[in-house]
């Protein structure tokens, strides 16, 4: 990267998301406090944490699947704190959730097609769930099987993939790794760093701390719903809490 792409890099017009002061409360539980992120057109960041921390939540609130009680969620420069989840979606943002979720008593190529229940430019979404087998061959194999019937890493290949129907340029991955074979993991981050390249902007959460930060640019520690630590991933990794807390 040049000092022109340096500078350019530091511009708000290259800021795709800013999350400011983000509260969010389970009844009377506080599970975000003042939360503050930001990510750049084309990164991947990933939010690292023990369980129940508040990754998952900082995903929900930013898909808009869960409302803050304060705070604010800038999305290319639009404030969407207070949209509703398909609208989310129809700005651009994309939530494969963690579970997969995928619709079990249906077929991987209606999964496909409930990716893409915003849009209906046909002929594109068509054109896009062949680009989704080119890019996950072995759905392709299995387009007309139940999704209830697949392995662990086919239904998180096939939830990755209906996220991606929607065309996002943020998408939000909740632990992708979770479950699955070691083999099935290291498919599963190639395909991570395939989408970068395509530059999809990543907002990242995984419990393998250790792959995360190898596949991140950037990354926050949260514990119990506050940020902690934040810096470019070759910092954190050599971060001696971290190390102690999330590397083993």
């Amino acid at each position: 990267m040049n000092a022109d792409e340096r500078r350019y890099k530091n511009t708000e017009d290259f800021k795709i998301l800013d999350v400011q002061d983000l509260d969010v409360n389970y009844g009377g539980i506080q599970a975000l406090k003042k939360i503050n992120l930001t990510i750049n057109k084309g990164e991947v960041v990933t939010l690292i944490g023990a369980n129940g921390a508040g990754k998952t939540t900082t995903l929900r609130a930013i898909s808009k699947i869960v409302n803050p009680q304060r705070g604010e969620i800038l999305y290319s420069g639009r404030n969407i704190t207070r949209r509703q989840p398909h609208e989310v979606v129809q700005l651009g943002i994309a939530h494969c959730p963690e579970g997969r979720r995928v619709l079990a008593k249906q077929t991987v190529f209606d999964n496909l097609l409930l990716g893409a229940y915003i849009r209906s430019d046909q002929a594109e979404i068509k054109a896009d769930i062949q680009r989704q087998f080119e890019l996950f061959p072995r759905l392709l194999q299995r387009r007309n099987q139940l999704a209830g019937t697949l392995s662990g890493g086919e239904q998180q290949m096939l939830a990755i993939a209906r996220a991606l129907m929607s065309r996002p340029q943020l998408l939000l991955l909740d632990e992708p790794s979770l479950g699955l074979a070691p083999a099935i993991v290291k498919e599963i981050f190639a395909i991570i760093e395939n989408l970068r390249a395509t530059g999809v902007t990543i907002l990242l959460v995984e419990q393998n701390a250790n792959l995360a930060l190898q596949i991140a640019d950037r990354g926050y520690v949260l514990e119990a719903g506050t940020i902690t630590l934040t810096g470019a991933t070759s910092e954190l990794i050599s971060d001696e809490r971290v190390k102690k807390a999330y590397l083993g």
